[in-house]
């Protein structure tokens, strides 16, 4: 399955002082994710092939305890490497590997 969506940087401000940064999947999408049968891996996470302009990586998505909608994580060189800042705009195509 595969799925593009835009959505907005937000950061999470972890306990150990360090910043993580992630956009959420829209709600309908999240819902699409969720009905794919596979076999439960830890915290719900589901195995994604992500792309963000020029960079791609595996990975995998989350859902989010707040929300309900799987959060994909977006690390440093991504961001570096795409321009992209907390509250900017992100487009994202997403190959979900499990199921």
């Amino acid at each position: 399955m595969i799925i593009e969506f835009e959505g907005e940087i937000f950061r999470w401000d972890a306990r150990d002082d360090s910043a993580w940064f992630f956009t959420a999947v829209p709600p309908e999408l999240s819902e699409d994710i969720r009905e794919i049968p596979r076999p439960y891996r830890g915290f719900g996470s589901v195995r994604v092939r992500a792309r963000v302009g020029g960079s791609e990586w595996s990975t995998s998505i989350f859902p989010s305890s707040q929300s309900g909608s799987y959060v994909l994580p977006l690390k440093k060189a991504v961001r570096d490497a795409e321009g992209l800042v907390d509250g900017g705009p992100v487009l994202v195509r997403l190959d979900v590997l499990d199921g």
